[in-house]
């Protein structure tokens, strides 16, 4: 899937896109709307990017914050994203009679539209650009600890009065590292119901071994219906149909919110990463994967349970193996430092020079200190030593208490007025947590602490309490009453005196660990805030000497995206831009309908109703990385052609390059969702909807 990444990456892939860096910029960058390349594309490929045409398409597309984009699909609330974004959703929506994941799922009226227990889907509105407001709040010569809390002082002010003034949700994102930030305004919806969704075995077909490779034959595809006053959502900017799709060389964009690159890192900030995080960060996804792995291989229903979970994890180790091959490549490193040498040599003759090289001097220094305490860091403040639902739950509800009362800019950012709807939405969620899943996590983590902090440290031995980590696991999980919502509700609203009095041995904990957890924190964000002055600095000098031709990193907020339908060649042949449904077959049957190349038995009972002659799965250059997932690619038309849901492996470490001679991003074909969903699955009226934009009478499906 589109954020997986491969363990088998190889020093050829990294040597070729090293080649191409940092040379030509073909068609890189991950756009803002606010600033689109108009000139870049009419002088290419002569396409006029109006405004009509970026408003229209920036409406039409979702955030799923959940992880991952769609967009709208219809006139009365259709959205439509990938299966593995809607996987969580399906798992929260399953039980152990009912397993949406594996069955899939189709709702035949509007009465049998199951609503998603916690999902917010964000459509943006507006960018304007706060920059001077935020940087005018810093007191002169602020750094540090100081600038940090005045940057999150204005910002909480700025989020917290849009969001009185409009009623929309108000996130201030920053750009560029620090040069700029803008307030994006997004209209939530809450109220998201289940549609329709194949089983997983067809929407991740060839699983493992065929994931990032191309050819592919994945419906990776799920339609949600947003609602309103309980009634569907009524929608002025949705994306048309295409029953043309595409053919090679069409020129196509993607309208998508990427999670995070790291394209503007100086070299000290990709140093971090190599000699210091994925050290630390690949171990410990690689053995959480092994402990969902065997737990689920106990029993089919461990195995529903922590399907999600694993999946998850698997994608992430994927995603980890490949960027740090990545970074252990000479080409792309060595390219990065040449890179920065160049530019520190012109630097120096700009006005200002030796502020713009000290820039340099004060990210490595805020980033050596980041490395001192990345560890303990990640144990503490990110949970990885309390790795478990109810344990954030835990804490969750604790820190509310404690910053509730405070002055809104003087709160952490994600218990600020503006994120108090969409914090509560994922505090009371529904979700079903599972004690025995959450026993085997907590004790693994606790053991990771051990490991890390050492067994007789003060801190392990005030944690573990005179247990071993799977006695205080187990303790904790049967001792708290955090998965009761009506519980969390109570001590949510009673605040700091209802938290302390419930005594609650997970909270408890929570509270042990907060003190040393908010103190590193506290450190990191105080080098974060050094790094972004910093960066300002080396982003106007660069924007001086090479005008505004970047895209600034991802920030999982609405991108732009281009690029035409291509095949490529690898190791000598030449791969097609497009599969078919009869490869499909081919594939199958090569594998004698073995796992993971097996398929669901009504695709076979209907195999005869197919046009096998569809176009399945192409690729196509459009940058993209992950977070990109089930973003509509449309034509320049802005007709819906596509949506993506991969790249190849060429693709893999796109958060550092970009490169369009082989990497390549993969999309589910339009006129496949049809065909399928049309021959396979019966859904003529969920069809009709989409080729026509409207719902059919009485929501009959």
């Amino acid at each position: 899937m589109k954020s997986h990444s491969r363990s088998h990456l190889g020093l050829g892939i990294v040597l070729l896109l090293g080649a191409s860096f940092p040379g030509a910029r073909a068609d890189e960058g991950m756009w803002l709307y606010s600033a689109p390349p108009r000139h870049q594309i009419k002088a290419k490929y002569g396409f006029d990017l109006t405004d009509a045409w970026l408003e229209h398409l920036m409406k039409a597309s979702v955030r799923f914050n959940s992880g991952g984009s769609g967009s709208f699909v219809s006139a009365d609330g259709l959205v439509i994203t990938n299966h593995h974004v809607a996987a969580s959703d399906l798992q929260k929506l399953g039980d152990e009679n009912n397993n949406l994941l594996r069955d899939g799922f189709h709702a035949p009226n509007l009465a049998a539209e199951m609503k998603a227990v916690d999902l917010e889907l964000n459509v943006l509105q507006s960018i304007t650009d706060v920059t001077d407001r935020v940087n005018a709040a810093l007191p002169p010569g602020a750094t540090g600890e100081a600038a940090a809390a005045a940057r999150r002082n204005v910002i909480a002010e700025i989020e917290a009065a849009s969001l009185r003034e409009t009623g929309l949700r108000s996130d201030v994102v920053t750009l560029y590292q620090g040069a700029a930030y803008h307030l994006y305004r997004f209209k939530r919806y809450t109220d998201v119901r289940l549609v329709w969704a194949p089983e997983q075995q067809i929407a991740y077909f060839g699983g493992d071994p065929d994931n990032f490779e191309f050819p592919r034959f994945c419906l990776d595809v799920a339609v949600y219906r947003a609602y309103e006053n309980g009634r569907p959502a009524k929608i002025e900017h949705y994306l048309t149909w295409s029953r043309e799709g595409t053919r090679e060389g069409d020129l196509t964009f993607v309208s998508g919110h990427p999670g995070s690159t790291n394209r503007q890192f100086t070299v000290a900030e990709l140093e971090l990463l190599r000699d210091v995080q994925y050290p630390y960060v690949v171990p410990w996804i690689k053995r959480v994967e092994v402990l969902l792995a065997n737990w689920s291989a106990r029993s089919e229903e461990n195995a529903r349970r922590a399907k999600e979970d694993l999946f998850s994890f698997q994608n992430s180790r994927k995603v980890h193996d490949g960027l740090q091959a990545g970074l252990y490549s000479p080409a792309i490193m060595g390219a990065r430092a040449a890179e920065e040498k160049a530019f520190k040599e012109q630097a120096r003759d700009l006005p200002g020079g030796g502020e713009i090289l000290a820039a340099f001097d004060r990210i490595a220094e805020a980033t050596d200190l980041q490395a001192k305490i990345y560890r303990q860091y990640r144990l503490l403040e990110s949970g990885h030593a309390f790795f478990s639902e109810s344990f954030r739950i835990a804490r969750r509800l604790l820190r509310a208490a404690d910053e509730r009362p405070k002055p809104n800019g003087g709160r952490l950012e994600e218990f600020g007025d503006a994120r108090r709807e969409s914090l509560e939405l994922a505090l009371f969620s529904e979700q079903p947590i599972y004690p025995d899943l959450e026993i085997l996590l907590l004790a693994d983590s606790l053991t990771l602490l051990a490991e890390q902090a050492g067994f007789e440290s003060p801190l392990v031995q005030r944690v573990l309490a005179g247990q071993s980590p799977r006695e205080r696991a187990a303790a904790l999980i049967h001792g708290t009453r955090v998965r009761d919502v009506a519980f969390r509700k109570q001590l949510y609203d009673g605040g700091a005196p209802a938290v302390k009095a419930a005594r609650d041995p997970l909270i408890e904990l929570a509270r042990l660990v907060d003190a040393e957890s908010r103190e590193l924190r506290r450190q990191w964000d105080a080098a974060e805030e050094i790094k972004q002055q910093a960066h300002a600095v080396i982003e106007r000098a660069r924007f001086a000497l090479e005008g505004n031709t970047r895209a600034p990193d991802a920030t999982f907020t609405l991108r732009l995206s281009y690029g035409p339908v291509k095949g490529y060649e690898e190791a000598g042949r030449r791969i097609p831009a497009y599969t078919q449904f009869a490869g499909l077959y081919e594939r199958n049957a090569a594998h004698e309908n073995r796992e993971p190349f097996n398929l669901p038995p009504r695709w076979f009972e209907r195999k005869s109703a197919l046009d096998l002659s569809t176009p399945f799965n192409f690729v196509h250059t459009p940058d993209t990385v992950g977070g990109s997932s089930g973003s509509p690619v449309v034509n320049t038309a802005g007709e819906f052609v596509g949506i993506i849901f991969d790249g190849n492996l060429q693709s893999l470490v796109g958060d550092l390059v970009y490169e369009d001679v082989q990497a390549r991003t993969l999309s589910v074909d339009a006129r496949a969702i049809i065909e399928a969903m049309k021959q396979v699955y019966h859904a003529d009226a969920l069809v009709a909807e989409l080729l026509s934009g409207r719902m059919q009478k009485h929501g009959s499906r």
